[in-house]
């Protein structure tokens, strides 16, 4: 087998990020019997799936192909409700049967752990499937860009398009000079759209300039949308590179003319040559600068920069699986790390002693005391941490009493080696682990396990249903 060639394959597996397997037969040696299996992973297919396949890639063990032709649809396949789908790269999944969709994601969960992590004899609890699977996030991020995709479509009629240099949308993956405008995402709310193909009008019949991270030029970057699910705030947050007093103000009228719903509206200005959407400071032109929303009977302030679960109504039965699994008696002690805005530690607050923080963002820190306020609790204390370096000493410096249970919710990289060698010296007797990348995460239990850890039960939960992304809770008992 070569790259280019093309070959009929029956998909028979489903790996993770979503991509079909099929397997052949591998020609053994001459004085062997043995017959292998060689593994073709094959992008945007499903189990069920009969199709004819181009490589691209081949390895040792395995090769990668891209469809050209699907000769049989699997009976898993749906009709995606998306007019973007296939292009913005967003929802990979939204073809397939959202059934379908979350047994996979709990399939590669366990094969992750069993097969790759070699953990054994531990509970495996059934995904918690998400109720809503459209409309379900509270924030959008959106880029400006000065190439717009073209479709197939426009570019087979060979006429001259005119506003090809203007796009508000998102990033094709893989082409991140370039935008594809979003006329309706499916994933955040009817409003939100409104709010986005409003903005695309305004600046572009003012011909305003898109900042270019080629030549550092340029006013508009970002647009994010943020949406609380229980209660009416709305926050517009304009991301660009300079100050503009007279857009700022014509912007916000108009905008509100349209839209009269919205509660605050904040620019953001990122004088950053990269293409991040944080900016350096905010101006809060309009409402006070953030949102309200909840967790359980929990109230949260969410400002332009802070992080917030995207799913709110997952995030409850996310949280609820990890205060089931710590089975608090109310006299623990409990270090939360990556602890954020304070959102697990507030809502775990009346079930336990004291919890104490431990977060490397300050602006979060500043949140979690806001939120701490709001929710008048009194017994969560959040320190600033770098826990990609020993927190211990922190812990010493403040006379900190030892936990009983640990909590620890990292970024997809997981844990630090030096996170979890202070974890083992701080000697919990419980660890509960939230992860959104089940891959990392059971490399880090494997560290624990061999440290005298023993992986108790597993629950993964889908918060981000028609992408490949998954969030597990695992709990280690000593």
């Amino acid at each position: 087998m070569k790259k280019g060639d093309e070959i009929e394959l029956e998909i028979t597996g489903y790996a993770f990020e979503g991509k079909g397997i099929a397997k052949i037969l591998k020609d053994p040696p001459a004085n062997s019997s043995d017959e292998k299996k060689f593994v073709i992973f094959v992008d945007k297919t499903y189990p069920g799936d009969i199709v004819l396949a181009k490589i691209f890639k081949v390895k040792k063990s395995y090769a990668e192909a891209f469809v050209k032709t699907i000769i049989k649809p699997s009976e898993f396949r749906t009709v995606a409700k998306c007019e973007h789908f296939g292009v913005c790269g967003g929802c990979k999944a939204q073809d397939l049967i959202y059934e379908h969709q979350a047994k996979f994601k709990e399939e590669q969960v366990k094969d992750i752990f069993e097969r790759l992590g070699g953990l054994k004899d531990f509970e495996f609890l059934p995904i918690i499937k998400s109720e809503k699977i459209f409309y379900y996030r509270n924030k959008l991020e959106f880029s400006f860009a000065d190439k717009r995709w073209l479709t197939e479509k426009e570019i087979s009629s060979m006429q001259e398009i005119n506003d090809r240099n203007f796009a508000l949308g998102f990033h094709i993956p893989g082409q991140y000079d370039k935008v594809v405008n979003i006329n309706e995402c499916l994933l955040q709310s009817e409003i939100s759209n409104s709010i986005l193909n409003f903005t695309r009008k305004y600046f572009k019949e003012k011909s305003t300039s898109i900042y270019s991270t080629k030549i550092h030029e340029g006013f508009l970057r970002n647009l994010i949308i943020k949406q609380s699910h229980h209660t009416n705030d709305l926050m517009v947050n304009l991301v660009v590179s300079e100050e503009n007093e007279n857009i700022f103000k014509d912007y916000t009228e108009k905008l509100l003319k349209e839209i009269s719903s919205i509660t605050t509206i904040v620019f953001n200005i990122n004088k950053k040559k990269s293409s991040v959407s944080t900016g350096d400071y905010e101006i809060i032109y309009y409402g006070n600068g953030f949102i309200i929303d909840k967790i359980g009977k929990s109230k949260f302030r969410i400002s332009s920069n802070s992080f917030f679960q995207t799913n709110t109504l997952q995030a409850q039965k996310l949280y609820e699986v990890a205060l089931n699994f710590a089975q608090f008696n109310g006299d623990e002690i409990v270090y939360d790390l990556y602890s954020g805005a304070g959102t697990i530690p507030i809502y775990i607050s009346e079930k336990v002693k004291q919890i104490f923080g431990f977060e490397s963002v300050p602006s979060a820190i500043d949140d979690a005391k806001i939120n701490c306020e709001l929710n008048s609790i009194n017994n969560f204390n959040p320190f600033l941490a770098d826990l990609n370096k020993s927190f211990i000493p922190i812990v010493e410096q403040n006379n900190l009493p030892k936990p009983k249970v640990i909590i620890t919710d990292p970024p997809r990289s997981g844990m630090n080696p030096k996170t979890i060698n202070d974890i083992i010296k701080l000697n919990p007797g419980k660890i509960v682990y939230i992860s959104c990348n089940p891959a990392t995460q059971a490399r880090d239990i494997k560290l624990l396990n061999e440290s005298g850890y023993k992986l108790i039960k597993i629950q993964p939960v889908d918060m981000f249903p028609h992408t490949f992304h998954i969030e597990n809770v695992a709990l280690l008992e000593k």
